[in-house]
């Protein structure tokens, strides 16, 4: 929702400059994917809805929640700018908005780091080896790092369509017969 992410961009904008001057951006990156996930919960959302739990106990659930989920790794341990973040979110009822915050929040960084992202769909799985040489010759044509995401679409009967910001390469079957169609009607 666009009011969502109106909402968020400051809460992310903050983030990204507290991540900045401490040189933590990859730190506060996985802190509000673990966080947006937590909000992103039914389970969640029912109790930031809940008009009975004050500020501070969904600040309190959030941060338990997030820090004792068990992940292949270890327990999620947040800084105190991290929790303290937490709580403005809280206290200003903005925690239903860190899915949002969280993208925009890498939107700035991949910005920072000069990284873009690639939505790669094929029509069938791509191996390793033919993934990075894409992933190589997107970084030789937009002269940065790609971090690509790959999903596959059979709708597109053969090849790939790429697309990184706003520019798109379409290299499927289904977007030459289109094109294709297009040129045979004018």
């Amino acid at each position: 929702m666009a009011e969502n992410v109106t909402l968020a961009r400051p809460y992310a904008e903050a983030a990204f400059q507290l991540a900045k001057s401490g040189g933590a951006l990859a730190a506060w990156s996985d802190v509000l994917s673990r966080l947006s996930a937590v909000a992103g919960r039914p389970e969640m959302e029912e109790c930031i809805g809940n008009p009975r739990l004050s500020p501070a106990q969904l600040a309190q659930l959030c941060l338990e929640v997030a820090t004792n989920v068990a992940t292949p790794d270890a327990k999620l341990s947040l800084s105190a700018d991290q929790q303290n973040f937490v709580r403005v979110l809280a206290d200003n009822d903005r925690l239903i908005v860190l899915p949002e915050i969280a993208e925009l929040f890498n939107e700035l960084k991949h910005g920072h780091e000069g990284v873009k992202d690639a939505e790669i769909s094929s029509a069938f799985a791509l191996d390793d080896a033919t993934l990075k040489t894409l992933v190589a010759d997107l970084e030789r044509k937009f002269e940065c790092k790609i971090q690509a995401t790959v999903k596959v679409d059979a709708e597109l009967i053969g090849g790939v369509r790429i697309a990184v910001g706003d520019e798109v390469i379409d290299a499927s079957v289904r977007g030459k017969l289109a094109a294709m169609a297009t040129a045979l009607k004018n």
